[in-house]
């Protein structure tokens, strides 16, 4: 079977320091901090009172005010980032085959604000105060339905949850549906609004977030020594994914080019990554072999890196069993120390920074590490962005419940 190639021609996010590729994009390079002590609910009663959230997010100023109370939050932010991904292809006024366009944006939580709000008020008023909306707002296929539904897309549609790698096998299996021909344009990315009680309380119930709540800012501190857990974060990320013969056809934006996509399972706790990072291992390494590419040609790795004790340990001796040598020559970075853990959506946000890296040949930095940790022994790019000669690079995400998949993106350049 002929393999056709697939680019990225559109990025939209919605993420705690901006809104937009472009706000997104200079927030991250310059080592901007998008968390904060909580102001969605009093978090005063809580184990961790910071998150990453999409401040002064008003859904009515980008969608219609009617539809837009039809909607749980995760909904909102899958719509407004699928709509700057679609600006920023073209595409809005570019008349594409909408039975040759699908949609895969997946959600790990879903509308729990709904659920709590909706809970609340049946306890109070009864059955009948709940409205007929309260289900669609809540199905984690909502988003990638709306999307669908508001720009027209009939081709395949789909709604991965695979917990924090959701995002991350959303644009990997569209990437696949895109290589085999099966559609000539995906939207594809992940979106969440878990700040909320009940979730964020059976996060902190984990024992897996910081609790470093007099200084918000500095809490997520991915490979430090001092890291005491990671942080919760809210948004979206959409990109548009097109095979390369179409995109040239429309002369559209091209950033890079996507060519690997691996997923495996650790197949050993519900929470727990497997202690010698066996799934992370085969991730990487079927990742490259599907790309065709060596591990002397990775330039950069945008990590999982979420700031808890164990993932980055073991996600960094992963790395070095795979890249050997190699690895101590790697740029390696968690941005997830800027805008926090956005959970379903971390992958497909931290694939369009990738994509991002790759095109301008900038690498954003980890932020707030202070402290070398023997066990993480790698350069975290910890001093600010830096630009490098970058041609290929690997985005990577692991989830609870031991799902791993990893994406492989390569510099385009036209004729090659």
């Amino acid at each position: 079977m002929n393999r056709h190639r697939v680019v990225v021609s559109g990025i939209g996010v919605v993420t705690p320091i901006g809104i937009g590729r472009e706000n997104f994009w200079e927030g991250l390079l310059a080592g901007g901090n998008g968390i904060s002590r909580i102001t969605l609910f009093d978090p005063s009663g809580f184990r961790s009172h910071m998150a990453g959230e999409v401040r002064d997010f008003r859904a009515e100023e980008w969608i219609d005010g009617k539809l837009a109370r039809r909607m749980d939050r995760f909904t909102h932010f899958a719509l407004v980032a699928a709509d700057l991904a679609m600006r920023d292809a073209g595409l809005d006024a570019f008349p594409f085959d909408g039975n040759r366009a699908g949609v895969i944006i997946g959600s790990g939580i879903g509308g729990t604000q709904t659920i709590e709000s909706a809970h609340a008020e049946l306890l109070v008023k009864g059955p009948r105060s709940v409205g007929p909306f309260v289900v669609s707002k809540v199905l984690i296929n909502t988003a990638a339905c709306m999307v669908s539904i508001v720009h027209g897309l009939k081709g395949p549609l789909s709604a991965p949850s695979v917990a924090c790698s959701t995002g991350t096998n959303a644009i990997g299996d569209a990437y696949r549906i895109l290589e085999r021909g099966d559609a000539d344009i995906m939207l594809a990315g992940g979106t969440e609004a878990s700040v909320s009680p009940l979730p964020f309380a059976s996060f902190c119930a984990t024992r897996a977030m910081s609790i470093r709540n007099d200084d918000p800012e500095r809490a997520s501190r991915p490979f430090d020594k001092n890291r005491d857990g990671f942080v919760m974060g809210e948004g979206a990320g959409v990109v548009v994914l097109e095979r390369l013969d179409h995109a040239l056809e429309r002369n559209a934006p091209v950033y890079a080019e996507l060519v690997g996509y691996g997923n495996t399972a650790d197949a050993f706790h519900l929470t727990a990554p497997e202690p010698e990072g066996d799934g992370m291992v085969r991730v990487m390494r079927e990742a490259l072999r599907d790309a065709g590419v060596a591990v002397q040609d990775i330039g950069y790795i945008n990590a999982h890196g979420t700031s808890t004790v164990l993932n980055d340990r073991i996600e960094s001796a992963a790395v070095i069993k795979v890249f050997g040598d190699h690895a101590r020559r790697l740029k390696i970075s968690s941005i997830k120390s800027m805008i926090g853990h956005l959970l379903a959506a971390a992958g497909a946000v931290e694939f369009a920074a990738t994509v991002l890296s790759v095109s301008t040949g900038h690498i954003p930095p980890t932020i707030n590490y202070e402290q070398p940790d023997p066990d993480c022994p790698l350069d975290y790019v910890t001093q600010g962005a830096e630009s490098i000669d970058l041609d290929v690079a690997m985005s990577q995400s692991f989830g609870f419940g031991g799902g791993n998949a990893c994406l492989v993106i390569k510099r385009y350049e036209k004729g090659r």
